[in-house]
């Protein structure tokens, strides 16, 4: 088993830290004017589990709160050097029809990341579910925003809760 996080040691480069990862998932369309306060309550959140002893933070590349998500770990790898970064991402054309604005983002995270995998080479039916199965499985938290029943976070967040794992669910901050 490997040893939990510490606050100085960087996270090891190791396939398992189940223990010490925390996944997000979310809605892909957030409202304007709730951008602020879902930042500053992500950002707590995520402070919360680094002092817990998370180190990694998996998000699967999608726009709206992934792409939050992934900019608040980032950011926050300024003041915690030990945090990681890991996306596990559908397929390798997932960005392709974006607006360039979005691509250019998606680029500049994808080269910060820690580490990248893609669950296939190119998009194909079932890869965001196999994507989002792959989030749960790789983790031990749950950092999300649900505020609709039916689709994709909600899929991932049922998955996780059936699976045992504590989910965040930052939609009522």
């Amino acid at each position: 088993m490997e040893e939990p996080c510490s606050m100085e040691e960087p996270c090891s480069m190791k396939e398992s830290c189940k223990e010490n990862t925390c996944c997000f998932t979310g809605h892909r369309a957030l409202e304007a004017g709730k951008l602020p306060a879902i930042r500053i309550a992500l950002e707590k959140a995520v402070e919360q589990h680094i002092k817990k002893g998370y180190c990694w933070f998996a998000a699967g590349g999608a726009l709206g709160f992934d792409t939050v998500a992934e900019i608040t770990v980032l950011d926050l790898k300024k003041k915690y050097p030990q945090i990681r970064l890991w996306l596990i991402l559908p397929c390798k054309d997932q960005a392709d029809r974006w607006s360039r604005t979005s691509r250019d983002t998606y680029e500049r995270i994808l080269a910060q990341a820690d580490r990248v995998e893609y669950i296939c080479e190119e998009h194909l039916r079932g890869c965001m579910h196999m994507r989002n199965r792959r989030l749960v499985q790789e983790s031990s938290s749950c950092i999300c925003y649900l505020r609709k029943s039916g689709g994709g976070t909600y899929f991932t967040v049922d998955l996780a809760q059936k699976s045992g794992i504590p989910v965040y669910n930052l939609a009522g901050h």
